[in-house]
């Protein structure tokens, strides 16, 4: 636990940040290990059924994502102005939120997984082995939502830190799995679900037990946990807006693999492994991000706005300096990184030119989410979702489907830079109207909710 409204702001944020930047690393790693498994035990194309069935599931649990972003804040600002027992109420109906909707979700998601597959329209012969890959985690999706809920607790007290452990046992354990179920058991796609499922929910169970059993001031307890409607519509009103946003994000990746699924299995599995390498050089950016949110969270709470100009310019000079040298090794590594994947030369040499023109860009991305951080720390998650519709929706799907006729697939990955250079611009001239200072949960530094 850690009041950020006082002390260094550029060392708090990157002692927060940290934790987290080696959890996400960790999380990464497991689907790293996922994808070296599947590319290697194996048949071709299996990469292109876990890759494309992540923007799906990611869709379906978007929403659950938003709710737990949202009650994040909500509890942060609750925290910063010392409301320890709004803290506690809005813990209540946080999980009462995730855990109802995560059982929806999955029944609803499993029920309509053919109509799903069909509107992603994944190339010949994918979708048998992405249908059972997605009906499993969506059997077990209240482990995922239960886990990042009480990941989100942790970080809106300011604790950074237990998270990883949790997160770096979850990984072993996926790893271990992984391994053991395909090379030993000779499991198929369903063994990299399994490992997946019952490692996020060892994760889940050990993480309520720790944070029942650490703080004195509020408890996890789900016999007697109670519902309150002012805390729930307060984590609506911001959580919304971000699942929207999460979900936009998951549709144009949808967007993006129908594009991409054009040019046959050898693209789609190349940019299957490429996006997990991207994904993995962004880490730093996003872990930042998470740390700035929390600590504006927090500041905006009790009411420090200079705090959090001084958080920003520190979050976008370490967030950039990172991402510009994780940038030289993508691009200086970029074939070797491929490698270790597959033995496909043609998937390597694919992408690879993936990983050179988009890796070359991770500033640009580290200073929009820094930016980002803010906005939904302070609690409006309302322009994030608009930005992201904006340009996502009107430049990148257009720009890729419109290059990739000149060019082929890499008019596909030329669009993207282009894409997060629009989203900084106007994220800049966002933060300098300063709208995002009047989005403030805690209005009333004493008020209690009943």
């Amino acid at each position: 636990m850690k009041d950020l409204t006082v002390g260094k702001e550029g060392k708090l944020i990157l002692m927060f940040a940290l934790p987290m930047l080696l959890g996400n690393v960790f999380q990464q790693l497991y689907i790293f290990v996922d994808s070296i498994v599947v590319g290697n035990y194996l048949s071709k194309g299996a990469l292109t059924a876990v890759g494309a069935s992540f923007p799906i599931f990611f869709a379906l649990i978007s929403l659950g994502i938003g709710l737990a972003t949202g009650a994040g804040v909500v509890i942060s600002q609750y925290f910063g102005a010392k409301q320890y027992l709004n803290v506690q109420k809005a813990i209540d109906t946080m999980y009462i939120i995730l855990l109802s909707s995560s059982i929806i979700i999955g029944v609803i998601g499993i029920l309509f997984i053919d109509e799903i597959l069909a509107i992603a329209k994944l190339p010949d012969g994918i979708t048998p082995s992405a249908k059972i890959y997605l009906t499993i985690l969506l059997a077990g999706l209240i482990f995922d939502f239960g886990y990042n809920g009480t990941a989100a607790i942790f970080r809106s007290i300011g604790d950074s830190k237990t998270p990883l452990y949790f997160l770096i046992i979850a990984t072993l354990t996926n790893i271990i799995l992984d391994i053991l179920f395909i090379k030993y058991l000779g499991m198929g796609i369903e063994g990299i679900a399994y490992a997946t499922l019952i490692s996020k929910a060892g994760a889940f169970f050990t993480a309520v037990i720790y944070i029942s059993k650490k703080y004195d001031f509020f408890k996890i307890n789900f016999i007697g946990i109670k519902f309150n409607k002012e805390i729930f519509f307060k984590s609506l009103k911001i959580g919304l807006p971000s699942g929207f946003q999460q979900m936009i994000v998951a549709l144009g990746m949808m967007a993006i693999y129908r594009i991409v699924g054009k040019f046959g299995v050898s693209v789609t599995d190349a940019y299957s492994v490429a996006i997990r390498i991207d994904f993995f050089g962004m880490i730093p950016a996003m872990s930042f991000s998470m740390a700035l949110s929390a600590f504006t969270g927090q500041n905006v709470g009790a009411g420090k706005f200079d705090r959090v100009k001084t958080g920003l310019k520190s979050t976008i000079l370490m967030s950039g300096v990172i991402s510009i040298l994780i940038s030289i090794g993508v691009v200086s590594f970029a074939k070797i990184l491929m490698g270790i994947f597959t033995s496909d030369n043609e998937i390597i040499l694919i992408g690879t030119d993936y990983l050179l023109i988009v890796s070359s860009f991770y500033f640009i991305f580290s200073v929009m989410f820094s930016l980002m951080g803010v906005y939904r720390g302070a609690g409006d998650t309302l322009f994030p979702m608009l930005i992201t519709l904006v340009t996502l929706w009107l430049i990148r799907v257009p720009l890729s489907e419109y290059l990739s006729r000149i060019y082929g697939e890499k008019g596909i990955w030329v669009a993207l830079p282009i894409t997060w250079a629009s989203g900084m611009i106007i994220s800049t001239i966002y933060y300098f109207t300063g709208r995002w200072k009047k989005k403030a949960v805690v209005k009333m530094k004493n008020k209690i909710i009943n």
